[in-house]
Formats: C-alpha cells, structure tokens, sequence
C-alpha cells in the first residue's frame, strides 16, 4: 500500500453514497469526512449519514504508512495559514501601541512565534495518535460537560479570526479599488472564496493549504523589498523608565503569543487520516516550523512596517484608515503590479481563513446530540454567515473589539494545554489513552478537577491582564501596565490542576 497522499485519491471513485463500498481507504476517509458514510454502521438513516462529521477515524481506515511528503504537508498547512496578512498586522502594533524598538519587535516576534508554536505542535501529535479532533480529544482532560466550555470558546477564536481575516481582505479590495468598491463587497467575496474551499473538506483544504504559500511568500518578499528601505531601524523601545520598558516588550510578547497559540484548539483537527504509526516527535516538529516559521516572517514584516509608520505621512494617513489601506499604499509605486500583488495578499487570508472555518463548524457538532446530527457542511456556511454579518455590520469596530479580545483568548489556550500536558505526562503516563471511548461519557474523566483548575487559572489571568477594557491588580504592579495574563494563568491553573485531579482520580476513579 502506497504512503498516506491527499493526491492519489481516485477522482472517480464513487458517489456519495456509495462510498463504503469502495476499496480505497481515501475514498472512505472523504465520506466520513463529508458526513455522507461511518465506521460505526452501514445501516443508518440518511440523516445519520450526514452527520458524520466528528466521528472518530480508526486505525483500520488510516493507511498504515507515512512518508516524508506526509510530514512537509503537516508543516505546510500551517506555514500557509499564518503566513498572511493577519499576522502583519499583529506585528504592526509592536511600533504602533506597544512603542517597541523595531530590534525589539523582530526579536519578541520571533521568540513568541516559536514558543506559540511548540504549544500548537503538541496539540496537532493528537490528531495521527487518536483519530479524533481537538475538541473531542479535550473531553480526555475536561470531561463531557465541562469540555463544552472549551467548544464555545474556540467558537469565539475561530469565528473571531474569519472576522478579521474577511475584514482585513475587504480593506485591500477597497482600497486598491480606490473607495470604488465597498468594503461589504471585499467582505462578501473573501467570504465566498473560503467557504467555496471548506465546503468540499478535508482533501480540498489539504490541497489548497499544500500551494497557497507559494504565491503568499512571493508577495512577502516583494513586499519586504518596497517596505525594508522605510523600516525605522534607529527606533528603540520608548518609555520613562526601564521597567515601562520592559513591561510594553513583554505586553507585546504575550500578544504575539497569544495569536498563534489559539490554533491549539484546532491542532489535531487536521491530522486525524494521517497514518497512526506517524512518528510523533515528526509530527511535533512539522507542525512547530511550519506555524512558527510561517508566523514569524508575518510578524517581523509588520513590525517593520510598523516601524516606519510614524516616520512617513503617506503610510500614517493610509494606516489611520486601514491596515488594508496601509498594505495598498506600500505597494503604490509598482502601479498595476502592485495592485496584483494587494489581490493575492487578500486572497492570502483565506488560507487562515479556511482552517479557522473547518474547525469553526466541527465545534459547532461538538456543542450536544442534537447539533452533531446537522451535517458539517450546514454547521460551514452557518459560521460563514455569523463572522460575515460580523464583518459587514461592525466593521468599523468589531475589528478592534477583537484584536483587543485576542490575548484573552490566548490565557484560556495556555491553560488548557497546560493541564493537558499534566494530564499525559503526570496521570497517564502508565495507562495511556483509550481512544475508543471517544463518545461515552462513563469512559471519559468526570472533568470537576479539569474545570476547577481553568476557573482558578482564569483568575490568574484576570488578575495579570493588561487590555484596553481592564487591567488587573497585578498588571498594575509594573510600569505603566503590564500583561502578565498568560503566566499567571499558566501558573495558577498548572498548580491547582495537580491536587485536584489526585483527588478526583482518588475518590471518582476517572
């Protein structure tokens, strides 16, 4: 049997519902996938045909080898999705409402990149390993109940990215069409493109993830090449004292951090009809370097913009009407060209888009019974349309709701895999995992010591925050405000975690 290839499945191979009947096991995973078949019994209702959509991928339906293709396809899912504009414009606000020195910025990006990415490569080892997605994977920690609080957050993150993502890819199609276009139209259109990839799964988000960076890094580097000669490399960090100093680096580092790090609850969901004898420190490493590498470049590239900002009025007007306005202007003087190149940074957005959409409707499924027997592809244009509505509505100021609402975000990821990573190497390390017991709420930890530790982190969090809406007692201690969120939570949530589910293993036996 050949190795595990989104590329050898047989175009024609069966309809539908006939796809348990085929001898191709990548036809099989598709139906699953699609929600039209299951492992579990061919004799189903129709509606029960197509609400397959989280199930579990066993072994006997994964092809049992990997090769080196496979892992470069891991890596690239995740260069594709982050290496666009949406992490231009985290790296922006380094300069911009942080005063980091661009030094700082390019080195803070970096660092905070990488580690975000170590959090987010553990997570996605689960998908080959188990065959279930994320948010069934985080029932092993949380338990039944409990995990739902989890579903409904990754809900915010996901849909809170297509915001972004369809926001900022309507600001350059405005803009370069000289105000001539709306930015509902630019919206409506990046909107479409994403759901017209996710609508057709697993196999079509593989395969557009595997290309779109191509173009994507092309235009980053002809961007770097009419950007760099602007970069302020003589700005330094600002601030009446070292420790205001070092508390708006860190502040931006925890920033920094917290985008990539809210695709840990997305992690495995791509990885389930990998082989499961892949190697997991390949696994690890695949997904890191490609998240990170793919968030870093982004990243440094807008704190570099970010740099000049300040230092050039053409740039300062356009970027106090966008950013999509600012990356227009950037590329001005190439005329035609330059328009082309905004087009394809636009449609860049759709590569995170689409991952974000994916994983937007499998949560969805995971929120009870009743909404797991609506077919994925329903649960995909739902999420389209809410972050659409979002988009057009709010757009000029949900935009900003939500980049301030990213480092929230990022404080609950951080805990959680925090207690997951208790959870395996403290409390499982002899017993492992039984993942046949995906769906059965007797099989699967009563999750009060999972949840009593998030609560408890959270408070961390709270206490540690520094954000527009709030800063805690904590945050206050340092310079003029530091965000201390993602520590303080990590920390808190990672001590209580280990009492409590020492008593809850002790007295419940799960």
């Amino acid at each position: 049997m050949s190795p595990f290839s989104f590329d050898e499945i047989d175009q024609d191979s069966t309809k539908a519902m006939d796809v348990e009947k085929s001898s191709v096991p990548h036809d099989k995973l598709s139906g699953i996938e699609s929600g039209v078949t299951t492992e579990i019994s061919e004799a189903q209702s129709p509606l029960q045909r197509w609400a397959r959509g989280i199930d579990r991928v066993p072994e006997e339906l994964r092809q049992p080898n990997i090769s080196l293709r496979d892992y470069c396809q891991m890596g690239l899912v995740w260069f594709s999705s982050n290496c666009t504009a949406g992490s231009i414009t985290i790296g922006i606000l380094g300069p911009i409402l942080f005063g980091v020195g661009l030094n700082d910025a390019l080195v803070l990006s970096v660092f905070a990149s990488m580690l975000a990415a170590l959090a987010v490569g553990y997570i996605s080892t689960f998908g080959p390993a188990s065959g279930n997605r994320t948010m069934v994977f985080i029932r092993y920690t949380m338990g039944w109940w409990p995990s739902r609080i989890c579903v409904l957050l990754n809900l915010v993150i996901m849909l809170g990215w297509g915001l972004v993502d369809v926001l900022v890819a309507g600001q350059i199609l405005t803009a370069i069409n000289g105000g001539g276009m709306s930015v509902i139209v630019g919206v409506v259109v990046a909107s479409l493109l994403s759901l017209l990839v996710v609508i057709f799964g697993i196999r079509a988000f593989h395969t557009f993830e595997r290309y779109a960076w191509v173009p994507q890094l092309m235009v980053m580097f002809i961007l770097i090449g009419l950007a760099g000669p602007s970069f302020d490399t003589r700005l330094i960090t600002t601030g009446s004292s070292s420790q205001v100093k070092n508390a708006d680096r860190m502040s931006f580092f925890f920033l920094a951090f917290s985008g990539p790090i809210t695709w840990a609850p997305a992690g495995a969901d791509f990885y389930v009809y990998f082989s499961p004898n892949a190697t997991r420190w390949k696994v690890w490493l695949s997904a890191t370097l490609g998240l990170g590498i793919g968030t870093a470049i982004a990243t440094m590239l807008g704190a570099g913009i970010g740099s000049g900002i300040s230092a050039n009025p053409s740039w300062t007007d356009a970027y106090n009407q966008s950013n999509g306005a600012l990356l227009v202007e950037i590329f001005r003087p190439l005329n035609h060209f330059g328009s082309f190149c905004n087009v394809i940074l636009a449609l860049g957005l759709i590569a995170n888009n689409v991952a974000g959409t994916y994983s937007a409707a499998l949560s969805f499924q995971l929120l009870g019974r009743w909404f797991a027997k609506v077919p994925r592809l329903i649960w995909t244009v739902v999420s389209v349309i809410i972050y659409t509505v979002l988009a057009c509505v709010g757009r000029n100021d949900f935009y900003d709701v939500f980049e301030n609402f990213l480092a929230l975000m990022g404080y609950w990821v951080a805990i959680w895999v925090t207690i997951t990573l208790e959870e395996e190497f403290i409390f499982r390390r002899k017993s492992g995992y039984d993942w046949t017991a995906w769906n059965n709420p007797k099989l699967l930890p009563i999750g009060l010591a999972a949840l009593a530790a998030f609560v408890i982190g959270w408070g961390g969090s709270i206490l540690g925050m520094y954000q527009t809406y709030f800063t805690g007692p904590v945050g206050k201690l340092v310079g003029d405000g530091i965000d201390l969120g993602v520590p303080l939570g990590v920390s808190w949530g990672g001590l209580a975690y280990l009492p409590l589910r020492w008593l809850e293993l002790k007295y419940v036996g799960r």
